[in-house]
């Protein structure tokens, strides 16, 4: 028995408590960060994809799976398809009344997600903004983060697991400003400056997806020989964020550039 997926333990929480909104959350939250392999009526063509739609009482859908070996299992026979984040395919899809068919038949976590679901996933991932940048300047003082939702920090490891290469580290701690103002600071040491924009959002979905207020933490962008990082490292809580093992130059599949989105044919 293989091992289940990020989808497939969301999916499992949501089902186990349909009542609770943060389950429910953080299910499309693994949707919109993992790559889905789209079932396609024939090869992509630059960035034109024509996916395979099925028509059944329930609506228009396309088809997608978390692992190509569901895809290859559902279908029984080689089909074109492509590899695309969930967050694209829901960006494709929103607006068009066309649903999402996941890992149907194949997986614990199969599931028919409407239309109106992959409209409303697009709308969040657009609607989310980074809260305030700190500069260090501004902070007078820093101690152990206290009193934040576990659902927070839990969202954030998994958010900051698939940030790879974008930074090496990053700390959690509480925060007070000059004038009077406290909070909550995420602050990234040593951030690659192009990755500086997709951290924002990243934090910003974490707290979207965790159920958290937009604006109840604040991110910074420091280097490690800044003197805030010794003070961070002594009193944050630290999260490691992944690095790629190897660099290796590859055509883009569609949908992984968030500038270039892929069209539907």
């Amino acid at each position: 028995m293989t091992a289940p997926t990020p989808i497939d333990l969301a999916h499992r929480a949501m089902e186990a408590a349909p009542g609770d909104d943060a389950a429910r959350l953080r299910f499309y939250e693994r949707v919109a960060d993992n790559e889905l392999f789209l079932m396609l009526v024939r090869e992509p063509e630059a960035e034109d994809i024509e996916p395979e739609i099925f028509d059944v009482a329930d609506g228009r859908f396309v088809l997608a799976f978390d692992r190509i070996e569901r895809l290859a299992d559902f279908a029984g026979r080689p089909v074109p398809y492509v590899a695309i984040p969930g967050r694209a395919l829901a960006g494709l899809l929103s607006g068009q009344g066309i649903g999402l068919g996941l890992n149907l038949e194949v997986a614990p976590s199969s599931l028919l997600i409407p239309a109106e679901a992959m409209s409303w996933l697009t709308e969040t991932l657009t609607d989310t903004h980074g809260g305030l940048v700190a500069d260090e300047a501004q902070i007078e003082g820093l101690h152990p983060p206290a009193g934040l939702p576990e659902a927070l920090v839990v969202g954030l490891d998994a958010k900051l697991a698939s940030a790879a290469g974008h930074a090496p580290m990053a700390f959690l701690a509480g925060v007070e400003y000059a004038g009077g103002g406290k909070g909550h600071l995420l602050a990234f040491i040593d951030a690659a400056p192009a990755a500086e924009a997709a951290l924002q959002r990243a934090v910003a979905e974490a707290l979207v997806f965790s159920g958290i207020e937009a604006g109840a933490l604040d991110v910074g962008f420091f280097t490690a020989s800044a003197p805030i990082a010794a003070r961070l490292a002594r009193v944050g809580l630290r999260f490691d964020l992944p690095q790629p093992e190897t660099e290796t130059l590859q055509r883009a599949a569609p949908g992984s550039d968030p500038d270039k989105p892929p069209r539907l044919r």
